[in-house]
Parts: C-alpha cells; sequence; structure tokens
C-alpha cells in the first residue's frame, strides 16, 4: 500500500477525531466484522468461486478490511511494510517451493 494512501486513511480518522475510540480489541473485532461481511458476498451463492458480477461490493468490502488493518497497524505502532516482510520470510520457510508448489496441504503436512 503506499504511504499516501497510508496518510490519507489516517487523516480521514483525524479530521474526526476518531482515534480516541480506536484500540486494539475493537480494531479487531472491526477487522473480523468487515472480513464477515466480504464473506458474505459470497454466502448462498451457486457460483461461491466466480465473483465477476461482485466485485464492485467486494471491492467496498475488501477496502474496509484494508482500512481497519491500516488503523490497527497505527494503533499497535507496526510498520505495515514490515511486518508484511517479516510474514513472507516467515511463510518462505513455512513453504519451500519444492514441497508446496501446487500443494494446499498446511506447512506441517508438507512431504
Amino acid at each position: 500500500m503506499k504511504e499516501d494512501t497510508i496518510k490519507q486513511i489516517l487523516k480521514f480518522r483525524d479530521d474526526r477525531d476518531w482515534k480516541k475510540f480506536h484500540n486494539p480489541k475493537d480494531l479487531a473485532i472491526s477487522i473480523s466484522l468487515e472480513a464477515a461481511e466480504l464473506l458474505e458476498v459470497f454466502q448462498w451463492s451457486a457460483d461461491d468461486v466466480i465473483c465477476e458480477n461482485k466485485k464492485e461490493k467486494i471491492k467496498e468490502e475488501l477496502a474496509d478490511v484494508l482500512n481497519y488493518c491500516v488503523l490497527m497497524a497505527d494503533i499497535c505502532e507496526l510498520d505495515i511494510d514490515e511486518i508484511v516482510q517479516d510474514k513472507i520470510r516467515i511463510n518462505n520457510e513455512k513453504y519451500p517451493v519444492e514441497k508446496a508448489r501446487g500443494n494446499r496441504e498446511k506447512y506441517n503436512n508438507l512431504k
């Protein structure tokens, strides 16, 4: 995510003086609720793996999840780029290409 986008998210919050209402617990709840709304886009869908005709709603709900993630990182004083890079490194170790390529098994079940 671009630094300017992150700054816009934080400015939106700060312009409304909402930071005082944000704490890790409530932001984690908000992330989960918005993720559930994203999942709801696919509820009772016969074509649950197709997203073409659902893209607008997916974009809206995914943006909500991402916005709350930025707010959570800010409140917890975490650098988004750093934590994502750390997780990529960890996942590369857990899922080596030679074992994980084309395999959907969890890392502890890879052979």
